[in-house]
């Protein structure tokens, strides 16, 4: 159990949250959403007391074991796999490695011997002897071989890496577990395993996340991180949205009325209040609307952008044929004899091999060459393309967000430029500010707004999601679901890719690929029966 009483904290002179009262029981997952800078990895870390905070208190008791996921990819380089994930659990990790030590020595005397018996004593009511073996189920969960428990750290690629550290915070069954963004670099096997751990977890786990599909999964609760405060619903994400909307077009809904009562009788009143007949009405309806008010919408931290497409032209039947196109990276095949046809209205999302999905979407943009085959685009088509890795579109650049959108317009003025760049959130002084010091998230913004301005009949799309919040993900999400022509995507988030693809083509580790006609849960239903 955490409870948090009177709890504030102040950053750099902001105020990110006060007054926070909250109570975390055992059995219940905690999602922790805001928007981006609203203190969700700050609150994480005030509970696990890596931050002070300027007020209140955070209780734990002194029995619970907490265990959190590390940010630090590379902090455990020089240690094996095996030894990594059992210091999860840092005493019963600190009793094997004392055992360890009395073992090897040399002279081992009989105060040695009495002090190795209280260890092992300790080690079996720790269920050491089952550590390597509970280790190695992890692992395996996450998509691992048991062949990595003795590899070391430093062997092993970032992806590989962040596997070992979600099962270290998931090691030895801790009473609390905290969770910053666990999906992320995780296939969705490892997602869908992860699913199932915590949904069988008997203790207390907060999780930060932006997968939409993961917190409506795994939470039995939503902490909301806004209006400089911190509210607990009952629920999971999709509950709390759209609930939070209601209670939005609701109040929106009474100010609207208020405001029509308003001024019927601000008119009454002007009309009648210098006629002696009717003064009386004038002033009780006077009296009346000093008691309307207008109930202002709490000033939130979130920001919605608005992310849609616009075809300047509809397109023909001719969409786009891909025929044998084979590639080869130092050696490795991506993809061989990759052949498909996009009829119209299509939306394909392109899954496994992410180096292929990549490679594939350079060639069709040009940028690089196939080894062998060919592609055709219909001649109706007009291509717009999001690339996964943007480096090119910003490196080396100093000119404005203004100007930098500028280059790929064919109207140079600024209030139609201006459209584009405040449906993203780029509004007054911000379109001003150099691209040279965007963030990863505004560069994404900026990468969308160029889209928007093309007006293609064809999008391809390349994991659109990374460096965004979750409203912005909501928004690329509608946008792509509500746009007419055709978009080849790949991306991790599991709702984009069941609610926008009608097609999966999934490209095998041997380059080869699966083509079917469906929604993404409809190939993981396949996929299972072919594992059946």
């Amino acid at each position: 159990m955490i409870t948090v009483n009177n709890l504030s904290f102040h950053f750099g002179g902001q105020l990110l949250f006060k007054d926070v009262d909250l109570k975390f029981t055992p059995g219940n997952c905690y999602g922790i959403i805001g928007a981006n800078g609203a203190g969700k990895s700050t609150f994480l870390r005030i509970l696990c007391g890596e931050l002070e905070p300027s007020r209140g208190e955070v209780f734990i008791p002194s029995t619970v074991r907490m265990s959190v996921l590390k940010q630090d990819h590379f902090a455990y380089e020089e240690y094996s796999v095996l030894d990594t994930v059992i210091m999860g659990n840092k005493h019963l990790y600190d009793i094997m490695k004392e055992k360890d030590a009395l073992y090897a020595k040399e002279d081992f005397t009989d105060e040695d011997g009495l002090r190795a018996s209280e260890l092992e004593g300790e080690f079996a009511e720790l269920n050491g002897w089952e550590a390597e073996s509970d280790a190695s189920k992890l692992i395996q969960g996450l998509g691992l071989t048991d062949d990595y428990l003795y590899m070391q750290m430093s062997s092993l690629k970032e992806s590989e890496k962040v596997k070992v550290l979600l099962a270290q915070a998931l090691f030895g069954n801790p009473d609390i577990i905290l969770l910053d963004e666990p999906t992320n670099g995780l296939d969705i096997n490892a997602v869908m395993w992860l699913e199932d751990f915590l949904s069988d977890y008997f203790g207390t786990v907060l999780v930060v996340s932006h997968d939409r599909h993961f917190l409506n999964d795994v939470c039995t609760n939503i902490v909301d991180i806004d209006y400089s405060g911190i509210k607990m619903y009952v629920g999971n994400y999709e509950f709390w949205y759209e609930s939070s909307q209601l209670i939005q077009r609701m109040i929106k809904m009474q100010n609207k009325r208020n405001e029509e009562k308003i001024a019927e009788l601000q008119s009454f009143i002007q009309r009648f209040s210098a006629n002696k007949s009717k003064s009386r009405q004038a002033t009780s309806r006077r009296k009346l609307l000093d008691k309307l008010t207008i109930e202002e919408l709490p000033a939130s931290s979130r920001r919605y952008p608005f992310i849609g497409f616009d075809m300047d032209r509809e397109p023909g039947k001719e969409i786009l044929h891909v025929e044998g196109l084979t590639k080869s990276l130092d050696g490795k095949v991506l993809f061989k004899d990759l052949s498909f046809h996009v009829l119209k209205g299509e939306k394909i999302a392109f899954i496994g091999n992410e180096l292929a999905t990549t490679t594939l979407y350079r060639i069709l943009n040009e940028e690089i060459p196939a080894d062998s085959g060919e592609f055709k685009f219909g001649s109706t088509i007009s291509v717009s393309y999001f690339p996964h890795d943007n480096t090119s579109y910003f490196e080396g650049r100093t000119e404005s967000i203004m100007d930098w959108m500028r280059q790929y317009s064919t109207d140079q003025h600024e209030t139609y430029l201006r459209g584009f760049l405040g449906k993203m959130l780029f509004s007054g002084d911000a379109v001003f500010k150099p691209v040279n010091v965007l963030s990863g998230g505004e560069k994404v913004r900026c990468m969308f707004s160029r889209m928007m301005m093309f007006g293609s009949n064809m999008l391809i799309v390349d994991q659109p999601t990374d460096h965004l919040d979750l409203e912005s993900i909501t928004a690329v999400n509608n946008g792509m679901s509500a746009f007419k022509g055709n978009i080849l995507f790949s991306s991790h988030d599991y709702e984009i890719l069941n609610t926008v693809a009608n097609r999966i083509i999934e490209i095998l580790p041997d380059g080869s690929f699966i083509d079917r006609q469906g929604t993404y849960e409809d190939y993981l239903e396949y996929k299972k029966s072919l594992e059946a």
